[in-house]
C-alpha cells in the first residue's frame, strides 16, 4: 500500500512529532506563559488525522492506478536521471500543484466544506498540523495528474507530498519568530500563523506548503504584522463552532451548505453559488466573503483614520 520511501518517512516522523510536541508544550508554558494545547483539541487533531489516513488508505490503490495510467501515456522521457535535477523539479512541481489545491480549498465552498476542519481549532501548535481535511484524499490526486503526465513516477509524487507535509506540520507553531532571508523563499511559522488567522486581513493568505514564492507570484501573500501595526492574530474561523465532537467538526459545513442551497425562492444561479461560490456568499448580503470582510475593515479603518486626523486638526486650531 505504501512505498518504501513513504514507510521510512512515516516511521521516522512519528516519534519525531511526539518529541517536538512535548518540547513545545513545555516551552510555550515557560516562554509564552500560556497554554496552547488542550486535551480535547489535541485529541480531535489526532482523531482527524487518523480519519484522513483511513480514507487515504482505502482510496490509495484507485488514485495510484489513475496516476499510473497517466504516467504510462506520458510523452515525456520516463527514464530520466533520478538524481538532484529530477527530485528538485519534482519538489517544485509538487509544491506548485499543492498551492492550487490549497487555494481552491479556500476559494470554492464545495472544497472549503472539506478543508474547514483544518481551520476549526482556535489553537495553533504542532498538533494543529495533524488536524486533517478528512476527505481531501478523494480529490487531491487530481492536482498531481499533470505531474504524472510530465513523467514523474506516481510513487515518487506521493513520497514528495509526504515529505513536504513534514515541513507543513512544523510551521504550525507560535514559538518561532521571523527567520530572516528564509521568509523570502519558504513558508515559515510566521507566514503560516497568518494563514490560520481569522482577522480579515489574513483570510485566504499564504497558501503554500513549502515555498512562499507562489503566494507572492499570484497575489495571496500577506506578511505577519506586529500588534502595533495591525492586531493580534485570532486563530480559528470567522465564526467559531461550539460543538467539538468529530462528526460535527467533519460535517458541519456540509450541513450548512445543504441548508443554504435548499432555501426556498432561490434561483438556480444562487443555489450553485451557495455550493461552488466563495465561502461566505449569501444572496441577501446576510453573510460576507473574505474579500467583503476585508473591504469593510479597510473602510472602517479609513473612517477611523479620518476622524483621528480631524480631531488632531481641531485641537491644533
Amino acid at each position: 500500500m505504501y512505498s518504501l520511501r513513504e514507510q521510512i518517512v512515516l516511521l521516522w516522523s512519528t516519534p519525531f512529532y511526539i518529541v517536538i510536541i512535548a518540547i513545545e508544550i513545555l516551552l510555550t508554558n515557560i516562554r509564552l506563559n500560556k497554554k496552547t494545547y488542550t486535551v480535547r483539541d489535541t485529541f480531535n487533531n489526532v482523531a482527524l488525522t487518523l480519519c484522513n489516513a483511513a480514507v487515504d488508505a482505502a482510496f490509495k490503490l484507485t488514485y495510484l492506478w489513475i496516476l499510473t495510467l497517466v504516467f504510462n501515456k506520458s510523452p515525456f522521457l520516463k527514464d530520466w536521471n533520478t538524481g538532484f535535477i529530477y527530485w528538485a523539479f519534482l519538489l517544485i512541481s509538487e509544491d506548485f500543484a499543492y498551492y492550487w489545491l490549497h487555494r481552491f480549498d479556500h476559494e470554492i465552498r464545495f472544497f472549503w466544506a472539506v478543508h474547514v476542519t483544518h481551520h476549526s481549532s482556535e489553537h495553533f501548535n504542532f498538533s494543529t498540523g495533524f488536524r486533517s481535511s478528512v476527505f481531501e484524499p478523494l480529490y487531491r490526486f487530481i492536482y498531481f495528474i499533470p505531474l504524472a503526465w510530465l513523467g514523474f513516477r506516481p510513487l515518487d509524487i506521493l513520497f514528495m507530498y509526504s515529505a513536504t507535509q513534514i515541513w507543513g506540520t512544523l510551521v504550525h507553531t507560535e514559538l518561532v519568530g521571523k527567520l530572516g532571508w528564509l521568509e523570502y523563499l519558504f513558508v515559515t511559522p510566521s507566514h503560516h500563523r497568518v494563514h490560520h488567522g481569522s482577522n480579515p486581513k489574513y483570510l485566504d493568505k499564504n497558501m503554500g506548503m513549502f515555498l512562499i514564492v507562489w503566494d507572492k507570484m499570484f497575489g495571496t501573500f500577506q506578511e505577519e504584522l506586529s500588534e502595533e501595526e495591525y492586531a493580534p492574530i485570532h486563530y480559528g474561523l470567522t465564526k467559531n463552532i461550539d460543538k467539538k465532537n468529530l462528526f460535527y467538526l467533519i460535517f458541519h459545513e456540509w450541513i450548512q451548505v445543504y441548508k443554504d442551497a435548499s432555501m426556498k425562492g432561490l434561483s438556480f444561479k444562487e443555489r450553485m453559488l451557495y455550493i461552488f461560490g466563495p465561502p461566505g456568499y449569501s444572496h441577501d448580503g446576510s453573510r460576507k466573503t473574505s474579500i467583503e470582510m476585508l473591504e469593510e475593515e479597510n473602510y472602517k479603518r479609513g473612517e477611523t483614520d479620518m476622524n483621528n486626523s480631524l480631531a488632531v486638526e481641531t485641537i491644533s486650531v
